[in-house]
């Protein structure tokens, strides 16, 4: 068990969790800051957690939905005031609908979470500020402390995964919902330098281009909300296959971190995707998150027969020898 201490002060109105970790501290920062793996470890062990946004920024946001042994669900959201990559970040934490909605029903904290290095290795030091007493017994009450000591008894076996999620594992799939999936990969470059890959269009045309033999002869990004952006693709001569594209609108951006588009094949009707790219900078390059949330559970199923995942894979590994 890696907590060490729990201390309550009724007068600050705080409780502060240590735990000391045999791992350094760059590998306890990386699982909280990675979705795949904070989402292994922060429900308890019968309340698994499913990260559909983790924005590792000032201003970012992570929505969470815990699922208990029966099916029932409580869902909560992050939103990140301060980040010290690497070192600290605090967030203001509360409870939420399934979509990521702030309950206002409910109470909200501020958290602040502290990264330290030990002669062992690392120790985090969690402190839970709450706003009143009567929230403080009523939060402690519903089982706070017991929750947090459950989910953190796990993350011994997710820090000693370095397998799983180090740069050059390849693309990874995760199935969220009926129509939501999450596709993660580590791409060897910075954070800016993989956000400028995917808007300045003569770069876009070296790298995303999917399985060898297609080219991108249309490129044009959307840099402002509201604005449309359009990729088209062909096979080149020799190739089998048609040419296609898609086109879609900015919803938000937030340079270099975040941004949310939608996404419909050209000429085709129906309800677009929308699309969740996040970037966070991790050991040996930028961990790249894009969540995609289909109109139905037999669109996502379609999509996933093409092999998408093969081709952003090979996508990716041209990225990062562009980078190189």
């Amino acid at each position: 068990m890696p907590i060490t201490s729990v201390d309550k002060d009724l007068d600050a109105l705080t409780m502060t969790v240590i735990a000391d970790f045999a791992a350094s501290r760059q590998r306890l920062w990386e699982a909280y800051t990675d979705p795949r793996q904070i989402e292994k470890f922060w429900g308890p062990v019968e309340w698994p957690a499913t990260f559909t946004r983790h924005d590792v920024y000032p201003g970012g946001r992570s929505h969470y939905v815990m699922t208990g042994p029966d099916g029932e669900t409580s869902a909560g959201y992050w939103e990140f005031l301060a980040v010290d990559p690497g070192h600290s970040f605090e967030v203001r934490d509360g409870f939420a609908d399934s979509d990521g909605t702030e309950n206002t029903d409910m109470p909200s904290m501020r958290m602040t979470f502290q990264f330290e290095e030990t002669e062992g290795g690392s120790r985090l030091v969690t402190t839970t500020h709450f706003g009143s007493l009567d929230q403080l017994e009523q939060l402690i009450g519903m089982g706070m402390e017991e929750g947090m000591t459950s989910a953190m008894s796990q993350i011994d076996q997710v820090l000693a995964d370095l397998e799983s999620f180090a740069a050059g594992k390849g693309v990874d799939l995760a199935i969220l919902s009926d129509t939501k999936i999450r596709v993660s990969r580590v791409i060897r470059g910075t954070v800016e330098q993989v956000w400028r890959a995917h808007h300045e269009p003569e770069l876009m045309k070296k790298w995303l281009l999917g399985p060898d033999g297609w080219s991108m002869p249309v490129a044009e990004p959307a840099t402002e909300v509201g604005q449309t952006f359009r990729q088209e693709w062909a096979p080149n001569e020799g190739v089998e296959g048609e040419p296609f594209g898609f086109t879609g609108e900015l919803l938000e951006t937030d340079p270099p971190h975040r941004e949310v588009t939608t996404e419909m094949m050209i000429g085709m009707e129906g309800e677009p995707a929308i699309n969740e790219l996040t970037l966070t900078p991790v050991e040996g390059g930028t961990l790249l998150t894009l969540v995609i949330t289909y109109p139905s559970s037999e669109v996502r199923d379609i999509v996933l027969g093409t092999g998408m995942t093969d081709g952003m894979e090979a996508s990716y590994a041209r990225l990062e020898e562009v980078l190189a």
